[in-house]
């Protein structure tokens, strides 16, 4: 892993909020903690992994169906699925700085992940901070309040008049969505089990874990699949599952190396199954995504809170019975942090310079091509270049500056083309098209362009 500790985290904030990816939320106020803006460059990676990652499971799986959910839910829901009653995270005090923390992350952090705090009770890990001498991340002391339980979930209120407002959540998940619409998916599009529903959306929790840039957040995009089969073949899709979602990563362009599988010790009591996929960051190995069995606890639960029958039934043997679920779950925020900190390369060149590129999939990457023109007077001929590529692919232009510090700039944000207009494209109608991860350069005409490029950021 030693490539990746050239890489700090403070490192990527920085080149992330200079070259328009990323920035703190609320800046000229001072930011609000865990919030971040994804800047014009940013936007750009983050809808292409959306992309990408829509179709890989939904496009080219003809069992899978998309839907985007209400954010605000009957709170029903909510009771439905436990959440009102226990989800909640294990939070200590420092006595000395005021700052509040996890207690899991805090003997995870302090055990370098050789601990386990997902079994443990309150207890255990009251017992572990104290024998360990667990000091404060941030000011050093040792001095914590007990843990308390502190809720997860965003309340609001809907009503307009004073003292008769009911209140509501802001969803904590988008999986519930996904259920309440099991039978309406499964009856206007005629699916036959084993089906998919997918769905990219906004959640929110009421996170407190500082200096984690994008990985914790208190609003976040999760992008999941509920699969609904049968029980007898609910394993076998787990497995299948697992390997498809890392399959994607590798995909994507991560090494084998920066992947592993975590294995849940401690389950739901309903859940079967559950393994997590961590990637290899600045911040350690940390949780990227989740395959997780749920048996058929969500439909039953429904079933019971709403009154309606959830049973799906058989069109061949006429059978009744509520499907079990496999869930693949990945937080898209965590992917864009896990796609930076992967793409992150320092490069010495000959001349003794350092040059930072990004080496995203192509696929990926913000722009596809940026247009320079070598010198000013040669912008309308650029100008003609990009108005005919950007109506194929996401382009920049860009006219100020040595050729070489744009080139530069492009590797930064993962370009990975450059085209360089230049006085023998006024006489020959061909450009220079520089390879951002070789730095390689080749001749081709302008009308060679489109299908050329079209070909290398295929996914």
């Amino acid at each position: 892993m030693e490539e990746k500790m050239k890489l700090t985290m403070d490192k990527l904030v920085n080149l992330c909020k200079a070259r328009g990816l990323i920035f703190p939320g609320s800046d000229i106020y001072g930011g609000m903690g865990n919030t971040w803006d994804y800047g014009p460059v940013g936007v750009e990676l983050k809808n292409n992994i959306k992309r990408a990652w829509w179709k890989r499971f939904v496009q080219e799986n003809p069992n899978a169906y998309g839907v985007d959910a209400a954010i605000l839910m009957n709170p029903r829901v909510w009771d439905a699925s436990g959440h009102t009653q226990s989800f909640a995270d294990p939070k200590m005090d420092c006595r000395s700085c005021k700052q509040r923390f996890r207690a899991d992350n805090l003997i995870e952090a302090h055990s370098k992940g050789n601990q386990s705090a997902e079994a443990m009770t309150t207890q255990e890990m009251e017992e572990y901070i104290s024998q360990n001498k667990v000091k404060c991340p941030h000011c050093g002391n040792f001095n914590w309040t007990p843990i308390r339980q502190f809720k997860l979930m965003f309340e609001t209120s809907r009503g307009t008049v004073e003292g008769e407002k009911d209140v509501v959540y802001l969803r904590p998940e988008t999986a519930q969505g996904e259920y309440v619409n099991f039978l309406n998916v499964q009856r206007s599009m005629r699916a036959k089990v084993p089906f998919a529903i997918a769905q990219i959306g906004k959640a929110f929790r009421n996170e407190i874990t500082p200096g984690n840039f994008i990985f914790r957040t208190i609003e976040f995009e999760q992008m999941e699949l509920q699969n609904f089969c049968k029980e007898e073949s609910s394993f076998a899709l787990y497995e299948e599952f697992k390997q498809r979602s890392k399959q994607f990563l590798l995909d994507l362009g991560f090494s084998e190396q920066h992947l592993r599988f975590h294995d849940h010790e401690k389950l739901a009591f309903y859940a079967k199954a559950a393994c997590d996929i961590q990637f290899f960051s600045p911040l350690g190995w940390e949780e990227l995504n989740g395959i997780h069995h749920r048996s058929a606890h969500d439909l039953t639960r429904h079933q019971e809170f709403s009154g309606k029958n959830l049973q799906y039934v058989d069109p061949v043997t006429n059978e009744k019975y509520l499907p079990n679920v496999i869930e693949y779950s990945i937080g898209c925020d965590r992917l864009v942090l896990a796609v930076l900190t992967e793409a992150y390369d320092e490069e010495q060149l000959e001349n003794g310079e350092t040059r930072v590129v990004m080496h995203f999939h192509p696929a990926l990457a913000p722009f596809k091509v940026a247009v320079l023109p070598l010198q000013k007077n040669l912008s309308d001929k650029a100008k003609e270049v990009y108005a005919m590529l950007c109506k194929e692919f996401r382009c920049d232009y860009d006219e100020a500056g040595s050729i070489g510090k744009r080139y530069r700039r492009q590797d930064e944000i993962g370009t990975p083309f450059c085209v360089t207009i230049d006085f023998d494209t006024l006489e020959d109608g061909t450009v220079t098209i520089r390879h951002r991860d070789t730095m390689a350069q080749e001749r081709l005409k302008i009308e060679e362009l489109v299908p050329y490029i079209s070909a290398k950021i295929k996914f």
